[in-house]
């Protein structure tokens, strides 16, 4: 509890008529950079800044869509390593025999190779005439 104290007396809350406060840019980015150091929830952050844990949550939906920078993530925080790709996945070899499609009354039998996209189509095509 010291240390939020200390960050909350250190920046100006703005207090508007109603009693509500107005969090600043930069505490916001640092609650949220809090929230993501490995073992911290948002609750314990909240109770510790006084203040409801859809708030935290709310500022963590605009950090990920890029709306709250973050600007000093703590150093502590991991990510997990990502791997992109530059060559396209390879199609899956077509499987030999038919598809049957039932729909009501209606069985339409399709060759096995039949690319998904077009048996998308065929079942919205289904859908919208039954």
């Amino acid at each position: 509890m010291e240390r939020s104290a200390e960050v909350l007396s250190q920046i100006a809350l703005i207090v508007g008529p109603k009693g509500k406060r107005r969090w600043p840019e930069a505490l916001k980015a640092r609650i949220v950079a809090e929230t993501l150091v490995e073992g911290a929830t948002v609750n314990a952050v909240a109770r510790r800044y006084d203040m409801r844990p859809n708030h935290v949550s709310e500022w963590r939906r605009l950090a990920r869509t890029g709306r709250l920078v973050l600007s000093a993530v703590p150093e502590d925080v991991s990510f997990a390593p990502i791997l992109v790709r530059q060559d396209p996945v390879a199609e899956p070899a077509p499987m030999a025999g038919a598809l049957d499609m039932i729909r009501g009354e209606v069985t339409l039998r399709l060759d096995a190779a039949t690319p998904a996209v077009r048996i998308a189509e065929i079942v919205r095509a289904l859908n919208a005439a039954l």
